[in-house]
């Protein structure tokens, strides 16, 4: 709870993977990658209620063995490839008040984002309160400036692939630009219910560095996240 604000984080884990199957619950460095997850919301000084939204029984009763018990499953409607994931949190919501459990803050996080830490979900609660923000999206640096990047036409033409102000330019003297990296959102759950997203006027960016910014979307990624785990 922050300034009387109840939040619950939910770690959304669908059962299918198409990029890297059962990734939820394949083990890095020794746990299941969800748990790392989990272990992050638990450790939040801020966060009441920790809950995994999966339509598979496995994932469901991996999450138990975590500590978080897990009520209820999604529906098979919100687990296939084309389902929204906002609408499985909608779905969570709904869920919550149908037991009268109300929650003024929702915190989303995805399980392929295992280096995020507890120190990330309480900065983004508490950077929410002092931008009297409406939802604060995660975000790192780009790993290269998109001015250095552009489209090819077919036969590889680089006529105009730079724009004018990036000729003999130094990396250092363009400005800073970031990424959405996937590791947390954070909104008031009436404004999630009215937007039916995470953007609006008052969204304000979480920044976070590079090496807590690892989106696991194939084996290289697995590869990368366990090695930076390992490492810390």
């Amino acid at each position: 709870m922050f300034d009387g604000r109840r939040i619950i984080a939910l770690v959304p884990a669908r059962g299918g993977s198409k990029g890297l199957p059962g990734k939820n619950i394949r083990e890095l460095a020794g746990r299941p990658l969800l748990a790392w997850s989990i272990e992050a919301a638990r450790q939040s000084r801020y966060v009441d209620h920790v809950a995994v939204s999966t339509d598979s029984r496995e994932i469901a009763d991996i999450a138990e063995l975590e500590g978080v018990p897990v009520p209820f499953l999604r529906p098979a409607r919100l687990a296939t490839d084309e389902a929204s994931s906002f609408d499985a949190l909608i779905h969570a919501l709904d869920w919550y008040d149908g037991k009268a459990t109300y929650f003024d803050l929702v915190i989303w996080l995805q399980p392929t984002s295992p280096l995020r830490t507890a120190t990330d979900i309480d900065g983004a609660i508490e950077l929410f309160f002092e931008r009297e923000a409406e939802s604060i999206v995660s975000v790192c640096e780009t790993d290269h400036h998109p001015w250095w990047s552009n489209v090819l036409p077919a036969d590889g033409n680089m006529s105009g692939f730079l724009r004018r102000e990036v000729l003999n330019s130094n990396r250092q003297d363009l400005p800073r630009h970031y990424r959405l990296n996937g590791a947390l959102y954070l909104g008031a759950t009436d404004f999630l219910r009215k937007q039916h997203s995470f953007f609006g006027d008052a969204t304000y960016a979480y920044i976070m560095p590079k090496e807590r910014s690892i989106d696991i979307d194939d084996l290289f990624d697995f590869s990368l996240a366990e090695f930076l785990l390992l490492k810390n």
